[in-house]
């Protein structure tokens, strides 16, 4: 069984920065597509981004030219920046992992208010 951690949420002013960092517990995360979703209250998950074996990266409209995913293999680590937030941003963010089958974490809090 896949176990994702995610760290890295929190409580953030409208325009600011927060990182969030998801790591995976398998010997063979280099295979795994990656990906960040996000539920809001009241709405369904949404996928934010995923980030493939090879690199590749896809961003939801609402959030491109604002988060970026990247990954790092020899940590099992892949990391959400999330940089001119809006309200609207505002959700649980959960990282998910695919190879085979889909692995999820238990999400982290992103609340962005003044």
């Amino acid at each position: 069984q896949v176990q994702l951690v995610e760290s890295g949420g929190g409580l953030v002013e409208p325009g600011g920065s927060l990182r969030l960092s998801c790591r995976v517990s398998t010997n063979r995360f280099s295979l795994y597509t990656m990906g960040w979703c996000r539920q809001a209250p009241g709405k369904q998950r949404e996928l934010v981004a995923t980030i493939n074996s090879g690199g590749g990266t896809n961003y939801a409209d609402s959030v491109k030219g604002r988060f970026t995913i990247s990954r790092d293999n020899g940590k099992n680590t892949v990391y959400l920046q999330m940089n001119s937030l809006k309200p609207e941003d505002t959700a649980v963010y959960y990282c998910r992992a695919t190879y085979v089958t889909t692995s999820w974490g238990k999400g982290t809090m992103v609340t962005v208010s003044s």
